[in-house]
């Protein structure tokens, strides 16, 4: 199977995965959607890797709020940041998390995040940002700071593709999933040099990029959701308002639901404007719901990070000719340098340099 899942406790997998694309998932997501998330990424991977061997490995930022349970899952399956060099990698991909705090400056994570762009622009061939992680990294490297919308962008939404890239090449348009109540203004993204690639007129930009060093790209919209995902997520917003936990009532997402469904649920919100209490939270038809969604979206989603897996193949090659080309460059003069000291006469490389300078 070209996908290697890596956990760090079976050694065979390590040596099988000799020559492979060597990616990290910095998995952020609270602990409720801790392991939907990595399965998420996997099924996406598999799809995505073709003939392309992929390993894949787990990393943990600090500063993650975690109950019990969710800290003992990342203690036992993923790694710490600290553990990144010595690992080889070639890409990453980084998650966001729910904020906690009203400026991404104040979160907890904030320092160590800032820390990972960092090491991540100068030892990896690219990095996908999702979401949250997109917000702080354009944050942290060029000061773009997200704005609040006036209601949350949700559901599933058709972008259109407005650039060439290798990453977009072979779509018109791509079906994405968002959720999220802050956005980047598409002004300031290109004042400061990055480049658009999809964009939808509801959901604003999509998908933009970076390049430098590594190839850094942001995804607004989460392409790795499976077909429940935002079920899950109107769920538990609606819980939150009937809890009065939140005082607004969650709109139903964008092109998810088909026309029974939409109608059902309408209703169902129509009444808990009106009579805001926690049994309603019962009455969301989820069978009926779970058996009707299809993710429909993940056909593209493969396609992008099939492109993606291709160019951060290629970067890497590119960047491995660079460095053999630069120490074979250095050989010479490292081999002259070592015969002149071994070499009295002067007959291999001429007579030596007396000269000393004023400060020796």
């Amino acid at each position: 199977m070209p996908l290697l899942v890596d956990r760090g406790a079976d050694t065979r997998i390590a040596k099988t995965a000799l020559g492979c694309v060597e990616i990290g998932l910095v998995n952020n997501m609270p602990d409720a959607a801790l392991e939907a998330t990595e399965r998420q990424f996997v099924a996406l991977l598999e799809g995505a890797c073709g003939e392309t061997r992929v390993r894949l490995r787990f990393f943990s930022l600090p500063g993650i709020a975690r109950g019990e349970r969710g800290q003992r899952y990342v203690d036992k399956h993923y790694r710490g940041l600290h553990a990144l060099p010595a690992c080889g990698l070639d890409a990453l991909i980084v998650t966001g998390t729910e904020p906690r705090a009203a400026s991404l400056r104040n979160e907890p994570y904030w320092h160590s995040l800032g820390e990972l762009v960092d090491w991540a622009e100068h030892n990896t061939a690219s990095t996908i940002w999702s979401c949250l992680a997109a917000h702080a990294a354009v944050l942290h490297l060029d000061g773009i700071a997200r704005q609040p919308l006036g209601e949350k962008c949700f559901g599933v939404f058709d972008c259109a593709v407005v650039a060439d890239h290798p990453l977009t090449a072979g779509q018109a348009r791509l079906a994405v999933p968002h959720s999220r109540w802050n956005g980047l203004r598409e002004d300031d993204l290109r004042a400061r040099g990055y480049g658009v690639l999809t964009r939808s007129p509801q959901a604003g930009v999509d998908t933009f990029v970076r390049p430098g060093r590594s190839l850094f790209v942001f995804l607004q919209g989460h392409p790795e959701y499976d077909a429940l995902s935002l079920l899950g997520e109107y769920r538990r917003d609606f819980g939150r308002f009937l809890r009065r936990e939140r005082d607004v009532c969650p709109a139903l997402p964008h092109g998810y639901f088909d026309d029974g469904a939409t109608a059902r649920l309408a209703e169902l919100r129509r009444r808990a404007l009106v009579d805001r209490r926690e049994g309603l939270l019962a009455e969301l038809p989820l069978v009926a719901l779970e058996q009707s969604l299809r993710a429909h979206w993940r056909a593209s989603a493969a396609r992008l990070y099939a492109s993606w897996l291709a160019e951060a193949l290629a970067r890497k090659g590119r960047r491995a000719g660079a460095t053999a080309l630069e120490a074979a460059a250095a050989r010479p003069t490292a081999f002259i340098e070592r015969r002149r000291r071994n070499d009295g006469s002067g007959r291999f490389t001429g007579m030596r340099d007396r000269r000393v300078s004023a400060g020796s």
